[in-house]
């Protein structure tokens, strides 16, 4: 039987420690880190998600304010409530939950944002830094799974470490992150030719590929360490699955996140530490 890696105990102990930084930032500035979240519609996921973020920044001491507009706004609308927050010296964090309507470009969304303000990370301006190994604020989903598995004492240097999916959501930052420490990554997609023999090579196998139970157990190498970023809905059960067949292939993997309670609360963790990083960024100047 594998060791789980327990990501809600590694998150929790992150907020704790950015509760006690927060309060020691408003002894020093007289306020808090101001997160902003806009959310279009009233997508069942976002509004969870938002939900979440929004519980997580108040018990953290982070302030927050969610904005919510209906799906019928337009594109123009939308990036003018950014330019808002954007000339608003009091507002330290941006995030537009995505997806947004399919009339409104995420792009152009994701660019209008204040590069010091983007908490997600995915400004084309942090990204080029982010690959570059200059100072920015990192895509949180990528961050905590580098902490999950430095926190799990897993050794990444000169491990080789198998990617399945290419997304710029995790995909191709993970990848980059794992690279800065000194680990051998292949990045593997649906167009992969024998795609388990490139699984069994892993030391360390992150899946985030979208798709219900698609690694198997006999696709992972015995004593490896699985990281699931995957979040479906089970056709069997209805309830939330990873991408990876958990039951299975925790007798294969020497280490294994659940899917829920694994890379989920590191994400919004690292949220939370994006959000308080970027506020001490711009007090400095």
């Amino acid at each position: 039987m594998s060791n789980i890696i327990n990501g809600k105990e590694v998150a929790k102990a992150l907020r704790e420690g950015l509760a006690a930084r927060v309060v020691e930032l408003e002894k020093i500035h007289g306020r808090t880190p101001n997160l902003v979240v806009i959310l279009v519609g009233e997508d069942p996921g976002s509004v969870s998600y938002v939900t979440g973020k929004a519980k997580a920044a108040t018990e953290i001491g982070i302030r927050n304010t969610t904005i919510r507009r209906p799906e019928t706004i337009t594109e123009e609308e939308l990036l003018a409530i950014i330019a808002e927050l954007n000339a608003d010296a009091d507002v330290d964090g941006i995030l537009v939950q995505l997806p947004l309507p399919k009339h409104i470009d995420e792009q152009n969304v994701i660019a209008a944002i204040l590069p010091e303000k983007d908490v997600d990370a995915f400004h084309p301006c942090n990204v080029g830094k982010m690959w570059l190994k200059q100072p920015t604020v990192l895509p949180c989903t990528p961050k905590g799974i580098i902490k999950l598995l430095k926190e799990s004492g897993t050794e990444l240097s000169g491990k080789n470490v198998v990617v399945v999916g290419r997304s710029n959501i995790v995909g191709q930052p993970v990848s980059k992150l794992l690279l800065n420490e000194n680990a051998t990554v292949t990045i593997a997609h649906s167009r992969t030719a024998n795609l388990k023999e490139v699984t069994l090579r892993a030391d360390i196998l992150i899946v985030a590929i979208g798709k219900e139970r698609f690694v198997t157990a006999d696709m992972i190498k015995p004593g490896a360490v699985v990281i699931d970023v995957g979040v479906n809905r089970d056709s069997r059960n209805g309830k939330l699955c990873g991408d990876v067949d958990f039951e299975e292939a925790q007798h294969v993997a020497s280490k294994i996140t659940p899917v829920p309670g694994g890379v989920g609360p590191m994400t919004i963790a690292c949220l939370m530490e994006n959000t308080v990083e970027c506020f001490e960024r711009r007090i400095v100047k």
